[in-house]
């Protein structure tokens, strides 16, 4: 190396534009994902546009446009730096550690952020329907959605020209944003377990395999954005440049895990057809109001909601 050539931090330039591919890729399977959910939610000739169908279809597109915003601004940004920049002082190392202070990266990070909102007030929004609104529930998950609004809030302040791995404030809301995560998938597997026992005791010969494969569904979906933010919180925390891996991709990875429980339920890919059922034909639905106060399941008759959360095949029925 000659004598002229700047010293440079190699490793935290090769794992900023990997972070970018891995952000391109995350972004295609996210993309994918929304078209498929917007082809499964939209309603076909002869059907009946319900309020649940608009909502999904408005939190789908919000997201998918607050996302891809926010990447378009990622890779304007990984040009400047290697491109349009590239000759100013500190070179590229410096514009990766002070990127806060360009306005495009301003705009990606509050576009990232929207799309957050939107993906934790379903996640919400599902887990108070399941447990029909108690407030022994509804209170505890308000306020950790609120703090984690109001640590997005103090962010949006104080990011301009701030050093991005050095905000404390940034590590807390990722902090509460995965707690909020697994406090749902906690509550909503719990709230299934009850209800497939009470089922059985109800109907002796009840195949329970629909409460099953709900619950296997929610925790693999929390899984694959759980793991993938741990992952990111403990680099962060040590200001390690692995961070940068993840950072460009965390916001599509928890896109994609919502995305995914969608397309299966607008589909009704969460039950095998092939699998019989002895007792009535029943769909779990997110949405509607309690009969009385011994509803379980959330069990609808087909016409009440044409986006179901699953759909059975009665065979011989």
């Amino acid at each position: 190396m000659s004598s002229d050539t700047p010293e440079t931090d190699l490793w935290l330039e090769r794992s900023r534009l990997a972070g970018i591919l891995l952000a391109a890729v995350s972004y295609g399977g996210f993309l994918l994902l929304t078209v498929q959910s917007m082809t499964a939610i939209m309603p076909r000739g002869g059907e009946r546009v319900v309020r649940n169908r608009l909502w999904l279809l408005f939190y789908v597109i919000i997201t998918f446009v607050s996302g891809t915003i926010g990447f378009a601004a990622n890779a304007r940004y990984t040009e400047m730096i290697w491109i349009d920049l590239r000759d100013s002082p500190g070179g590229p190392d410096k514009l990766i550690e002070d990127e806060l202070n360009y306005p495009i990266n301003i705009v990606a990070v509050v576009c990232y952020y929207i799309m957050d909102c939107f993906m934790q007030a379903l996640l919400l929004h599902r887990c108070l329907v399941i447990w029909d609104w108690s407030r022994y529930v509804m209170v505890p998950m308000v306020i950790l959605y609120i703090t984690m609004i109001g640590a997005v809030h103090h962010i949006y302040k104080a990011d301009t020209g701030v050093i991005w791995y050095n905000m404390n404030t940034v590590l807390t809301y990722l902090c509460i944003e995965v707690c909020f995560t697994v406090v749902y998938t906690i509550l909503v597997t719990k709230r299934l377990l009850a209800m497939r026992g009470q089922m059985k005791e109800t109907m002796m010969e009840y195949d329970s395999s629909i409460y099953d494969t709900v619950v296997l569904m929610v925790i693999e979906s929390a899984m694959l954005y759980s793991l993938f933010a741990i992952i990111f919180i403990v680099s962060f925390a040590l200001h390690s440049d692995v961070a940068n891996l993840c950072f460009l991709s965390i916001s599509h990875v928890q896109g994609i895990a919502q995305l995914l429980i969608i397309v299966r339920v607008a589909r009704g890919g969460s039950v095998m057809r092939s699998t019989p059922v002895t007792a009535a034909p029943t769909s779990i639905v997110f949405v509607g109001t309690a009969l009385d106060g011994t509803n379980l399941g959330r069990i609808a008759k087909p016409e009440e909601d044409s986006v179901q959360l699953f759909s059975v095949k009665v065979e011989g029925v």
